[in-house]
């Protein structure tokens, strides 16, 4: 079994190809629970990537914000 690989996918308004930011398993967890109401409410906020570096994300401008495995193999959006 493989080790998981989560990343923040963001699909910005504007379009364009998606925005992928590892993140450790600490940071997972984090945004997992606030995901939901930073994306609704548009906030701008800090995320800590795995390389230890922070960027700060404007979520007025996203569309749609998820977290995904990125070792998984042929996957189709929104099914595991």
């Amino acid at each position: 079994m493989t080790d998981k690989k989560p990343a923040l996918v963001l699909h910005l308004s504007t379009g364009g190809e998606p925005l992928l930011f590892a993140l450790d398993a600490k940071e997972t967890q984090r945004l997992e629970a606030d995901l939901t109401h930073i994306v609704k409410t548009g906030a701008v906020t800090s995320v800590q990537t795995q390389d230890s570096a922070k960027v700060t994300i404007n979520f007025s401008q996203v569309a749609v914000a998820y977290i995904d495995d990125l070792q998984r193999k042929g996957k189709v959006f929104g099914l595991h």
